[in-house]
């Protein structure tokens, strides 16, 4: 996947319909989610659409997170917010702003507040993992 800069980048010159075409494609392109995985502890909270986020500490204590929506849309936005935290260790992800990372993408312009209102939870789930991981 290419980094959430060179995304923010390209997204920045699109028209709407090529904005949902590019969030439709970086929900296509997230690693697969097995459907065992999609239980209520993984399912976030707060989201118009049902999203599914599942962490798994890699060797080296970086965290790898799989998630996967029933909306494709919504599939592409926690695509992008994964891009800014993905692979980082707990500490690294604690100390990365997701939300200004997301900021270029202005989402709540240019979508629905029903797509929009789940980001911070799905922000939300992720810092609670890597607090819980970064406790030990």
């Amino acid at each position: 996947m290419p980094s959430l800069a060179d995304i923010a980048e390209e997204y920045e010159f699109l028209e709407a319909d090529d904005r949902y075409r590019l969030l439709i494609d970086l929900g296509r392109e997230l690693e697969s989610m097995p459907d065992p995985l999609k239980t209520d502890a993984t399912l976030v909270r707060g989201c118009s659409a049902s999203v599914w986020v599942y962490p798994v500490k890699q060797e080296n204590g970086t965290l790898h997170f799989l998630a996967d929506s029933n909306a494709a849309i919504t599939k592409g936005i926690i695509a992008l917010v994964l891009l800014s935290v993905q692979d980082r260790d707990p500490a690294t992800i604690l100390a990365t702003d997701i939300a200004g990372a997301l900021a270029p993408f202005a989402l709540e312009r240019q979508l629905s507040s029903n797509r929009t209102q789940g980001i911070p939870n799905m922000i939300a789930l992720i810092r609670e993992t890597a607090e819980r991981y970064a406790a030990g």
